[in-house]
């Protein structure tokens, strides 16, 4: 068991049968009292953020979380294959674990997988990725402002707004966050 002192950003904390990660602590030490480390804690599974507050030297549950590069290479029905760049090996993932993920997935993509006791957790895919357009209506002359925007199908299938200037073939940054266009790439 380790003490509230051990906690860092990243860390993935065992609470109530549910593993947590850390997004931010802070270490306080009033002036009345005694001293309390504040969390701000990430659901790893559901995203759901919680705040939670432990009194200086309790005990506390760090999980062993190893991140590894993966490079994506196919969808099996209702799993993904990735394969580990290390070591060659091959990892099914299922669908409810790769969750919006899927919608930025392309084969050969590096990625990074979370593992816990050979479990994997997550996917984190980088910040931005560029995807083309498979299909948006075409632009009409004169709609080269950024006044509105259009629904655009990317070849992954996911569906995104885009400018009324951008038209099939179209190559774009997407952001994997929020599933934002972010410009044109050529």
């Amino acid at each position: 068991m380790a003490s509230t002192a051990d906690i860092k950003n990243g860390v993935v904390l065992s609470i109530d049968g549910q593993l947590w990660n850390v997004i931010e602590f802070q270490h306080v030490k009033p002036g009345k009292g005694g001293a309390f480390v504040r969390t701000k804690l990430k659901n790893v599974v559901s995203g759901k953020t919680v705040d939670r507050t432990y009194n200086a030297g309790a005990k506390i549950e760090i999980e062993n979380v190893d991140r590894r590069d993966f490079t994506y290479l196919y969808n099996d029905g209702d799993n993904f294959v990735f394969m580990d760049t290390a070591d060659y090996d091959q990892l099914t993932v299922a669908a409810a674990t790769v969750g919006e993920a899927k919608n930025f997935l392309l084969e050969n993509q590096q990625v990074q997988i979370a593992l816990n006791n050979g479990n994997p957790l997550y996917v984190e895919l980088p910040a931005s990725v560029i995807l083309e357009i498979t299909y948006t209506e075409p632009g009409l002359q004169g709609d080269r402002s950024s006044a509105g925007t259009k629904s655009a199908t990317v070849e992954t299938g996911y569906e995104i707004q885009v400018p009324l200037f951008l038209e099939t073939g179209t190559k774009v940054k997407v952001d994997t966050r929020t599933g934002d266009y972010l410009g044109r790439v050529s």
